[in-house]
């Protein structure tokens, strides 16, 4: 018996794999998956904490399994690939590139290249591997399908002070937006995912200085929405066929403002950070 119920939209009794599904905005993905019916390969650098999210799901009388798997590794994320054939016996229905971590609080010029190197490494090739990996597989398989990548609202907010962060996540808007018109008319829909702030842990496990960590806390209490409501706006968002998930009015009104006057945004953040900071 699923004690998750059922739901009516595409992405019900969905093959899913997920990366980063230990916590956050993974976790929550996976559990709403789960909810509609879908089996669900949880996939984490921890493994234990992808191994808690599927051990949820099948308490609740879901279906899931979890695997260990390093996203920026070409390796591993091959290896989760034949992992998840073997497991759904077939192609997955739903890839969903969502590991990401955070770093921030100082200027280009000052920021550790290494932090650079590991922020880039996960959050812009993770997202590369798992398309360059799952793609093809989707593509063969001839079916209905989705891939989301998970980005931000720094894919195109450029805080000062966010660098390395902002480039990976303005990477991953790119890489989505090529891929969806690489699929164009395959039947597989690329959604990327851009959110403000979401209430995760990714600001404690991240490489942020003391004073963003504690601005970001703030900000993320007061104005957070919830990793669950994201999750379920980003799966419905890609059941329409749709490739932009902004799932916060400030999302969507700074999406906006960029588009339409990019030199006056991008002067007034910068004022604004100088005000403020």
């Amino acid at each position: 018996m699923n004690l998750f119920g059922s739901s009516p939209k595409r992405s019900s009794e969905a093959d899913a794999v997920i990366t980063g599904a230990g916590s956050g905005i993974g976790a929550a993905f996976a559990m709403e998956l789960a909810k509609r019916g879908g089996r669900v390969l949880c996939s984490d650098v921890d493994e234990a904490t992808a191994r808690a999210t599927a051990d949820a799901i099948t308490d609740g009388g879901g279906k899931a399994t979890a695997v260990r798997c390093d996203v920026s590794s070409i390796d591993d994320v091959t290896q989760l690939a034949k992992h998840a054939q073997s497991w759904f016996g077939g192609a997955p229905s739903l890839v969903i590139n969502n590991a990401g971590v955070g770093a921030g609080g100082t200027p280009i010029g000052e920021a550790d290249l290494d932090d650079w190197n590991w922020v880039l490494g996960i959050n812009l090739w993770g997202p590369i591997h798992g398309c360059h990996v799952f793609a093809p597989i989707l593509r063969e398989a001839g079916r209905p399908a989705g891939i989301i990548n998970v980005a931000s609202a720094a894919a195109f907010g450029a805080a000062p002070g966010m660098a390395a962060y902002n480039v990976s996540k303005a990477g991953v808007l790119s890489l989505s937006e090529t891929l969806a018109a690489e699929l164009s008319g395959t039947g597989i829909n690329v959604t990327v995912l851009c959110p403000t702030f979401v209430k995760t842990n990714i600001v404690d496990a991240g490489r942020i200085t003391a004073q963003s960590t504690q601005l970001a806390d703030r900000l993320m209490r007061w104005t957070g929405s919830s990793p669950q409501r994201v999750a379920r706006t980003c799966l419905d968002t890609n059941d329409r066929g749709g490739l932009y998930c902004m799932p916060q009015p400030d999302a969507r009104i700074g999406w906006g403002i960029k588009r339409f006057t990019p030199t006056v945004y991008t002067r007034a953040v910068g004022l604004t950070t100088r005000v403020t900071g």
